[in-house]
């Protein structure tokens, strides 16, 4: 390995770092959330990091929404195209937004914690998927589906399957 691209993978894992333990070092009182991943062809990962809710909480139309409160959160080390929109490498928060026949996805710069959703701080946003499945869920089901360079996130929630294609640059 040459040593600009042994800097640029440890500039790289550096920035995820110090971008995790601020938002880590928040979450240390709230309970477990949980993680799903989709790994890309040259090893680099994209993160979600969800609080897994019941299918009992309410989730209303046309209002950004954050399981347990707190937003889901995505974690990229690489560059990602979400519809038009590039995602940088780092730490982002996603808000799912429902409607009645679609929903929509956000990403969000803002990661501080306990802030307020602030729209003007969106940098994607893209229309998901949406269908309604005949067998409900309990719970809220995030996972991603790794296909080639796309990463596409699968969210599920009492009758509602969810879908959105991250892809990487």
């Amino acid at each position: 390995m040459s040593a600009p691209i042994v800097w640029r993978a440890v500039l790289i894992s550096l920035l995820i770092s110090l971008l995790w333990v601020p938002w880590l070092s928040a979450q240390a009182g709230n309970p477990p959330g949980s993680t799903t991943s989709c790994n890309l062809e040259d090893g680099r990962q994209v993160y979600i990091r969800y609080n897994p809710v019941t299918a009992r909480e309410k989730v209303a139309n046309g209002k950004p929404w954050s399981p347990g409160g707190t937003p889901m959160t995505l974690f990229t080390e690489a560059q990602l195209m979400l519809g038009s929109s590039t995602i940088p490498i780092g730490a982002y928060t996603v808000y799912p937004i429902p409607a009645r026949d679609h929903w929509t996805l956000v990403v969000n710069k803002n990661v501080t914690p306990g802030a307020a959703y602030d729209e003007k701080q969106d940098i994607a946003r893209a229309t998901m998927e949406t269908d309604q499945v005949a067998q409900s869920s309990d719970a809220l089901e995030v996972a991603f589906a790794h296909v080639g360079a796309r990463c596409t996130l699968r969210i599920y929630i009492g009758k509602t399957a969810s879908f959105a294609d991250f892809t990487a640059k």
